[in-house]
């Protein structure tokens, strides 16, 4: 893999013309454990087991983090209607810092003690819709004095109880449901169930989480569509045509200063893009290039379409759990946020072998699966305690991120965490990155979630595709996880069997396109006859087999500081299911 470089100097980085990419450093460097580095054979600049510099460990830690902007601010936006928040912007920016901190942790518990692949932890769509289905039940519909503005008085304690109270009820649901998930997790069901699938499962769920999303992304890069293609236009120039161009910069080293190469551009393509174009949408916006009228199209171009969360903002303020009450239960609630569990759980093992496929790892194991899913339902849990008013899981667009600028490195996600934390607590920085316009964010969507889905049609290189078997179980079950959630959305009332929270299990599973879409790969996968070989599991199997042995999976997946061997070496520990 590529040299990690532990001074402060920069690597000079050259491509081959076979396209393997390879780091030369100045100086030849370490990796983190001390052993010296092999030769490079992929085309990152920083493996999983490098560790850059700190201080571009920061920027690109900052970099996840703007990618992941957009999602982790949307959630808490998304529900505040249902919470009977839309005119408390105050409230608003607590639900953003809470959600900030939150996702932090569970980064860091992912990264130290989870699947250890460096995939940022972030709040779930696949929670809004059952936490919305719930929310729109008659007993918890917002009075009417609360939706209007000249009524509502946000600072009054009935106000107060009315919102909090349905936090209450999302925070019960959450903690009961991600029990479920550390359940499944450390239990080992979820790896048990990793022996049957195949590329046939994992291609269609890995490329049905992006693709179902195409509307949604539309939608935010529509709302100008000039910016947008401007963002793309420069994330394209900088990851694509300008990847192989270094910059001379000035470095220290050996007690001298001199001038190094450094690939800026393959680096931080997302974040030079997002904040050219931010600047670009801030000039527009103090010139009045740009409409003012919020009804008016290009409106969300505008850098202060989003003020009000920067204004109400405060400048310091630390997330407890319980800081809006004690949460409380209803059978309801739980079995609809169960639901969205299973739906998170099958989109985090896509994400995961995504993520590996990336960064240039070997699959990962069944022990790191448990002990992803796991953890992740830890932080559902944490999530709950904390009212968030969501749950946690792999953010997909930061795995897209991980491709585009070939830095796999853990510690990058690390210093991602730590940003988060940092932005959760100091309320102003986080709602000023918040003003990012819509469109900037919609464009940034269109490359990243366009390269997840390429991602997940790469797994059929191991299957034998000129087989109409295979071809028929790809084929239909990528169409039916379009297309069954397309109608469902459409057609809610026709699934109403009478007993609500079955409406509510069956109504989530089926908008959710990766849940449908792995679940038939995975049925008709194991169920029509097929070789081996045909299916690709031969070559699935050899591949991680010469994977484990290549990468040293037992140092990417294997708990750090020694603590897996010296907790699994034990007898009574060695049967454990997120053991190696």
């Amino acid at each position: 893999m590529s040299s990690a470089i532990t001074s402060c100097e920069f690597s000079t980085c050259l491509q081959r013309d076979d396209g393997v990419f390879n780091s030369h450093p100045v100086d030849q460097g370490k990796r983190n454990d001390g052993q010296p580095e092999s030769p490079s054979s992929s085309r990152l600049a920083y493996d999983i087991l490098d560790i850059p510099p700190w201080y571009l460990c920061i920027f690109l830690g900052i970099q996840h983090f703007l990618t992941a902007l957009g999602g982790l601010v949307s959630v808490p936006l998304i529900l505040a209607k249902d919470l009977c928040l839309q005119h408390d912007h105050l409230t608003q920016s607590y639900l953003i810092s809470t959600i900030f901190f939150t996702s932090g942790i569970c980064t860091l518990l992912q990264v130290f003690l989870g699947v250890r692949l460096p995939i940022l932890q972030g709040g779930t769509f696949a929670f809004l819709a059952p936490s919305l289905a719930m929310l729109s039940l008659p007993a918890w519909k917002c009075p009417e004095w609360t939706l209007n503005a000249t009524q509502v008085n946000i600072s009054s304690p009935e106000f107060t109880e009315e919102w909090q109270k349905r936090m209450r009820e999302l925070q019960g649901a959450i903690m009961v449901a991600s029990c479920v998930q550390m359940l499944v997790g450390f239990s080992g069901l979820i790896g048990f169930l990793m022996r049957f699938i195949g590329p046939l499962t994992i291609a269609p769920t890995i490329s049905l989480v992006a693709l179902p999303l195409f509307d949604s992304v539309g939608n935010e890069a529509g709302t100008h569509w000039g910016i947008s293609i401007m963002t793309i236009f420069f994330i394209v120039v900088f990851s694509q045509f300008l990847k192989n161009i270094p910059l001379p910069v000035p470095a220290y080293g050996g007690k001298k200063c001199h001038i190094s190469k450094f690939y800026l551009f393959q680096v931080f393509p997302v974040m030079l893009a997002l904040c050219i174009s931010w600047l670009i949408c801030f000039l527009l916006t103090i010139n009045n290039v740009l409409p003012s009228a919020p009804t008016a199209y290009g409106y969300q171009a505008r850098t202060d379409a989003k003020g009000n969360v920067l204004s109400q903002a405060p400048w310091f303020r630390f997330p407890y759990p319980g800081q809006w009450g004690l949460p409380t239960f209803s059978l309801a609630g739980v079995f609809g946020i169960i639901a969205g569990v299973i739906s998170s759980m099958v989109e985090s093992v896509g994400d995961y072998y995504a993520c590996a496929r990336l960064i240039g790892a070997p699959p990962p194991p069944k022990h790191a699966i448990n002990r992803g899913i796991g953890i992740e339902g830890l932080g559902c849990l944490l999530a709950g305690a904390l009212g968030t008013g969501n749950g946690t899981t792999s953010f997909s667009e930061n795995i897209g991120a991980l491709g585009i600028t070939k830095v796999g490195s853990r510690m990058v996600i690390v210093a991602a965490g730590c940003v988060l934390l940092l932005m959760g607590v100091f309320g102003k920085i986080g709602a000023a990155f918040a003003t990012i316009p819509t469109p900037v964010i919609g464009g940034m969507f269109f490359i990243m979630f366009g390269l997840i889905s390429a991602v997940g049609i790469s797994n059929l290189q191991y299957v034998d595709m000129n087989s109409s078997r295979n071809l028929f179980v790809f084929g239909f079950s990528m169409y039916c996880g379009l297309a069954i959630p397309n109608w469902v959305n459409k057609n809610p009332e026709k699934l109403q069997t009478g007993i609500l929270q079955l409406d509510q299990v069956i109504q989530v599973l089926l908008t959710t396109g990766m849940f449908v879409g792995g679940f038939l790969g995975f049925l008709l996968d194991n169920t029509i006859p097929g070789s081996p070989q045909k299916r690709g599991l031969l070559a699935w199997n050899q591949i991680q087999e010469e994977s484990k042995e290549t990468l040293k999976a037992s140092d990417i997946y294997g708990l750090p500081c020694g603590i897996g061997t010296k907790f699994c070496a034990s007898p009574s520990t060695r049967v454990l299911p997120f053991c190696p």
